[in-house]
């Protein structure tokens, strides 16, 4: 963990990272879950694997700069975003908008399982797999949450938003003017981040400045 001088508040070192103005946002994916197949889905916490993982990077210079963390309401999602800030202090933000593309009319699926409607999801954005939210209104809805967020946001706050590996991705495809494909997916596991241009958010045509990075390795 980087040492903050005496005196040294932690706007300064905020501003020591990201500049006078925060011209990126991270988006930031949550870490390994428990599942829990007692629970609703959304209900579900982190795994230890997880937790640690997030605190890892709740360590790194980046996250101790960050003043504003906007998550939706999932379980997940908000755990990792409270470890987030336990070192940064940074503002939380609860956004229900922001979940994971609705798959309740399946409920929980084998890896196996998963990974068939998780590629025939991406594969068919227009069409819903049985009954599960289609992927273009997905995507609408994170594309629409995330620039209400940053309509209103003060750049001189560094900010994150943490989520989900499928709304994550239809995110990315939007930001770079790509159709949607699995291929723009995360790597496994979670706990994965990737950086993308505030003023750049709306051309959908600009590459995000950094590619997934697993968020305990990411140095910024």
């Amino acid at each position: 963990m980087p040492v903050v001088a005496h005196g040294q508040g932690v706007d300064a070192l905020s501003m020591a990272f990201w500049g006078p103005i925060a011209v990126h946002a991270l988006y930031i994916t949550h870490p390994q879950v428990r599942i829990d197949l007692a629970v609703p889905v959304p209900q579900w916490g982190l795994s230890e694997r997880g937790a640690e993982r997030a605190r890892e990077a709740g360590r790194l210079p980046w996250a101790l700069a960050l003043r504003h963390i906007v998550c939706s309401a999932e379980t997940k999602a908000i755990e990792t975003a409270r470890i987030l800030a336990e070192t940064s202090g940074a503002e939380i933000e609860i956004v229900e908008e922001m979940h994971e593309n609705d798959r309740s009319s399946t409920g929980f699926l084998t890896p196996p399982e998963f990974e068939k409607a998780a590629d025939w999801f991406f594969a068919h954005p227009q069409e819903s797999f049985r009954g599960w939210e289609r992927a273009i209104d997905a995507q609408a809805r994170i594309v629409n949450a995330v620039r209400a967020i940053l309509d209103r946001h003060d750049t001189q706050r560094p900010i994150a938003f943490v989520g989900h590996g499928g709304v994550g991705t239809l995110l990315k495809c939007h930001i770079e003017g790509r159709r949607i494909s699995r291929s723009e997916d995360q790597p496994p596991g979670g706990g994965n981040l990737f950086r993308f241009s505030i003023a750049d958010f709306s051309l959908a045509a600009a590459s995000p400045a950094c590619d997934w990075t697993a968020m305990e390795t990411w140095q910024g």
